[in-house]
């Protein structure tokens, strides 16, 4: 498995940490879930430091390689401010609660 990591600073952008929320769930989300490659995606905030971010899970470099959606590039005016990549060591699924993985998280409890 491969993680690519990706931050964008909001300070110089037009959009909100609240109007990407609403991007999740109206359009990200559903353009991911069939995303060829890839694992898990997860959106990530930083409301203090005015920080939108994403950690990617593929089961491969190559698929990471792959060319994705860019929309949240469009969306906030400009590319990540920090991508990396990384070799992925280890995963572990902890005993939950959950029913799945799948659209959880504050854009999900935030938007109804």
């Amino acid at each position: 498995m491969h993680a690519v990591v990706v931050w964008w600073e909001l300070d110089a952008s037009p959009r909100t940490i609240e109007e990407l929320r609403v991007f999740l769930r109206e359009e990200a989300v559903d353009r991911f879930e069939t995303q060829p490659g890839l694992v898990f995606k997860t959106w990530l905030a930083d409301p203090a430091a005015n920080r939108w971010g994403a950690a990617l899970f593929w089961e491969s470099a190559e698929a990471a390689k792959q060319p994705i959606p860019t929309r949240a590039a469009e969306l906030i005016g400009y590319p990540p401010n920090s991508r990396e990549a990384f070799d992925v060591e280890a995963t572990v699924e902890g005993p939950h609660g959950l029913p799945g993985l799948s659209r959880l998280g504050l854009a999900y409890q935030l938007g109804n």
